[in-house]
């Protein structure tokens, strides 16, 4: 009941009740944003983009779903409408040559924590991180991911095994360097 008052306020146009849904989701919904983004500015513009369509949009919310859900799906088409802009996804990348660029950070814990594995996930070149976090973070299927990034199914599977192949390669190195 509270969150039907609150969208209906902020439909209305009460900048208080907007700030609150801002406060309410930008926490979870920035972390999104980080998955798809390079670095944290461009996670900030996402944000905000998407935060602006919200309420452009949220007449249209019916609450069928979550309203955490629906403006989740926001920012990741944020997201993905930047990246299409940018012209950064590749169909096809060759592996070897993203071995050599991953960084390590100068601080490695005993362990992998989210937040080492979400700047992990933000290394990976821009085709494989789309697809894995469509994939696995969205629950899309390949047929779905390569409908909405313009690629073929095949490349989807392709990208995702090659993002996963990377990210565990990462992962040994930095358990190996932790102990």
């Amino acid at each position: 009941m509270i969150e039907a008052n609150l969208i209906k306020n902020c439909i209305a146009g009460d900048r208080h009740s907007q700030s609150a849904l801002y406060a309410m989701f930008a926490p979870k919904m920035f972390v999104v944003c980080l998955r798809y983004s390079r670095n944290r500015e461009e996670a900030e513009e996402i944000l905000q983009e998407g935060f602006l369509k919200t309420f452009q949009f949220l007449h249209q919310f019916k609450e069928e779903g979550s309203l955490e859900g629906w403006i989740r799906k926001i920012m990741v088409n944020c997201a993905l409408q930047k990246l299409r802009s940018k012209r950064q996804l590749t169909s096809v990348l060759n592996i070897e040559s993203y071995e050599n660029e991953f960084v390590l950070p100068d601080s490695i814990e005993e362990r992998v924590s989210s937040k080492d594995l979400l700047q992990i996930i933000m290394l990976l070149p821009p085709a494989y991180k789309m697809v894995f976090n469509l994939y696995v973070f969205e629950g899309y299927k390949h047929r779905e991911i390569a409908e909405i990034l313009g690629i073929s199914e095949g490349t989807s599977k392709s990208n995702l095994s090659d993002a996963r192949t990377l990210l565990k390669k990462y992962i040994n190195k930095e358990t190996l360097i932790a102990k």
